[in-house]
């Protein structure tokens, strides 16, 4: 819930601000009318949400906007631990960098007439960055309020549904296919072209810090639960070489090295009624590869039913879509690339137990609810069944 903040002075929202935001993005005179402003505070950002009522020039009717910014947190600690690894920085790059070369560069690979793949998330109103060594320092992103057009957040604990699943898929595999066509038609590693996607060696820091955190809470939580015995063994035996894991799974993986998400679970997913589907919080975006994103999303957001009964439908549906997508630029990835739908198969194998280590690295969400915990505890369960829980499966 947003409380109103009456605290304004602290925040960088005035009518002028406003107006020099939205004159930028009309290419006009815009003027406010009037704006209401809620705040809401998140780990990796201090989030406002300001409803907006104004003329984008002087000639034309007043519209009503939903907008969101995204601030550095105030809080000194989180700022620290978000400027350090450049989380603030990365999203700013990736709505006003990556998003539009990833849409642009479609023109010359489309069929006369055919639309551009749009990507599924929020529109990007402004982004201003300064970085640490400068003053002020600056990170300032503001981005559309899809909350206010019909989109919501499904509850982590009830997990997202079949058709859910299958949209969230689908919308990620938009980015994979653009970003893996862009790669093969320009020749150059997107790495290279875009230094400030999270590298192998950085993130897996990162999430090696947090898996250290969470594995011994996962620990104690298995303890209180009589019948894991075996679980706890090789949880226990990857221990040391977690570090490791996370980092050969991933760095990127030719041919498909491509940009992912990485953190694509439900609660950076908006669905609306008819389950389409936008995706939000792009601070971890990476050069690896896909099957990394399908399996956090099954692994960490689909009910165990679902998962158990459904893992290959989606792994079917999002396979469809990924080699769709590229099709229609030019680029067929079992035929030039020499990449099947059974090394999709491979790579998600592996990809699964990246994400259980991306989620013992937030296990925190999980415990506390019975039901979440009971999910937690069907994933360890067959992943150890299936011979995930091992470091052979490098």
């Amino acid at each position: 819930a947003m409380s109103e903040s009456s605290d304004e002075e602290e925040w960088p929202v005035s009518s002028e601000w406003l107006e020099h935001v939205l004159s930028e993005y009309h290419g006009s005179a815009s003027t406010v009318e009037d704006f209401r402003l809620a705040q809401k505070e998140s780990a990796l950002s201090d989030i406002l949400s300001v409803v907006v009522r104004y003329r984008p020039s002087p000639d034309e009717d007043v519209l009503t906007r939903a907008l969101v910014l995204k601030l550095l947190p105030r809080d000194p600690f989180s700022r620290f631990f978000v400027t350090e690894a450049q989380f603030d920085l990365r999203e700013i790059k990736f709505y006003t960098k990556v998003a539009p070369d990833l849409h642009d560069f479609q023109k010359e690979y489309l069929p006369e007439g055919e639309e551009p793949i749009v990507l599924p998330i929020p529109k990007c109103y402004h982004a201003r960055y300064s970085g640490a060594d400068e003053s002020p320092m600056e990170s300032v992103l503001v981005l559309e309020n899809l909350k206010f057009c019909g989109f919501d957040v499904m509850e982590f604990a009830r997990g997202l549904s079949l058709d859910q699943a299958k949209s969230a898929l689908a919308a990620v595999a938009k980015l994979h296919a653009l970003s893996l066509v862009m790669k093969v038609k320009e020749g150059t590693p997107l790495d290279k072209k875009y230094p400030f996607l999270f590298q192998t060696a950085r993130a897996t820091d990162s999430y090696q810090q947090l898996v250290e955190r969470g594995l011994p809470q996962l620990a104690q939580f298995l303890e209180t639960r009589p019948g894991h015995t075996a679980v706890m063994e090789a949880l226990a035996t990857l221990k040391n070489d977690t570090k490791e894991l996370i980092s050969s799974l991933l760095a990127p993986h030719e041919p498909v090295a491509l940009i992912t998400h990485t953190d694509f679970w439900c609660n950076n997913l908006l669905f609306k009624d008819d389950n389409s589907c936008r995706i939000l919080d792009w601070q971890m975006v990476t050069y690896s590869r896909p099957t990394n994103d399908v399996a956090l999303l099954i692994v960490s957001s689909v009910p165990t039913e679902l998962r158990r009964r459904h893992s290959e439908t989606l792994l079917d549906h999002y396979w469809e879509h990924f080699t769709a997508y590229t099709k229609k630029l030019t680029v067929d990835v079992e035929a030039d690339l020499g990449y099947t739908k059974q090394n999709l198969s491979d790579d998600y194998r592996r990809s699964q137990l990246l994400a259980l280590l991306l989620c013992i690295g937030s296990v925190d969400v999980a415990l506390g609810d019975p039901v979440t915990e009971q999910r937690l505890l069907d994933l360890l369960q067959d992943l150890h069944d299936d011979g995930i829980l091992s470091k052979d499966i490098l």
